[in-house]
């Protein structure tokens, strides 16, 4: 039975995620404490205190996790050492991946989000773009409807394939509309529109992956000392030169969560351990693959839970347990 990590993206945030955590934890606070000298701002104050407006900008929201996250990890790590044999993250998530995996600072990686989420956030003028959740239909029925509303003058395609029949489809907001429609003409059983500053994983995020691509280039990232299993394919990734024109085609590909979550689960994955704010993915994992064992880690409370777990993959690699 093997250990994989998983790191959630844009949408888990909440005020007062990790201030639990650095009342419990010096290596939680340590790494608050980096984060606001690395941004010159209060980002741990925003994190714990809000307000829920600006956290949810998306130029403060995307390094507020990635910071909170680590933070949840370095914690967790420090009481019972974590050796995982994957890695990943959902979107924004692969950056707190590579940074648990040794791949990328935390210095660097906070630089990296805040300008992906500043570049993000003004690539398409508020309001003209927008993101759904398509819930009861598989992905290749939904990639043919959003080819149908698409033409020269809008587009819409799947940004994240979440899990069986759950994808989430960003573009012009007049074609997500569309699409939408068109989803429930079809028999969809739900489709909910995002409550997101910018359309994500779409071709509309181009302007983002050279301005990423730029960002990439001023950073050192070295070999992961943890196989990453990326957003862009769903595929392994070991050398550092994978890795920067992975998260560039990661912008504005579609996340391909729920091929990741298989690939791991059939590479000996059994247990998926979820750090950071929320347990979204934990919830997303059970629906892929109900054979495999789940948990998460983002607060003290979850403590006894999560050391619990990573003990009896310990104990099953002893037996030579291969589940």
């Amino acid at each position: 039975m093997s250990l994989a990590l998983v790191f959630p993206g844009q949408g888990s945030q909440f005020v007062g995620m990790g201030k639990d955590l650095v009342q419990w934890s010096g290596s939680a606070k340590q790494t608050f404490e980096e984060a606001d000298d690395v941004l010159k701002s209060g980002l741990s104050s925003l994190c714990f205190e809000g307000p829920e407006e600006e956290l949810k900008l998306t130029a403060n929201t995307q390094p507020a996790i990635l910071a909170t996250s680590v933070a949840a990890f370095r914690a967790l790590d420090s009481v019972v050492e974590l050796s995982p044999s994957w890695v990943a993250g959902h979107s924004l998530g692969e950056y707190s991946a590579l940074v648990t995996a040794g791949s990328i600072s935390l210095a660097d990686a906070l630089w990296a989000v805040r300008e992906r989420g500043k570049a993000m956030q003004e690539a398409v003028p508020q309001g003209e773009g927008a993101m759904a959740a398509l819930i009861g239909m598989s992905g290749r029925e939904i990639e043919g409807i959003c080819t149908e509303v698409s033409n020269d003058s809008g587009v819409v395609s799947p940004a994240n394939y979440n899990s069986p029949g759950q994808v989430v489809i960003a573009g012009n907001r007049d074609r997500v509309k569309q699409a939408m429609d068109l989803f429930r003409e079809r028999g969809g059983k739900k489709a909910v529109e995002l409550p997101v500053s910018a359309p994500f994983h779409c071709a509309l995020m181009e302007p983002v992956s050279h301005r990423m691509a730029q960002v990439l280039r001023d950073i050192v990232i070295d070999s992961p000392n943890t196989v990453l299993i990326n957003n862009a394919e769903a595929h392994p990734l070991t050398t550092a030169k994978q890795i920067a024109p992975s998260l560039v085609r990661q912008v504005t590909s579609p996340v391909l969560w729920e091929n990741s979550i298989r690939y791991m689960a059939g590479e000996g994955a059994g247990v998926f351990m979820e750090i950071g704010p929320g347990k979204v993915l934990t919830g997303l994992i059970k629906r892929i693959d109900r054979s495999v064992k789940t948990g998460y880690f983002g607060s003290p409370e979850h403590l006894d839970a999560a050391v619990e777990l990573v003990d009896k993959i310990g104990r099953a690699a002893l037996r030579g347990d291969s589940q």
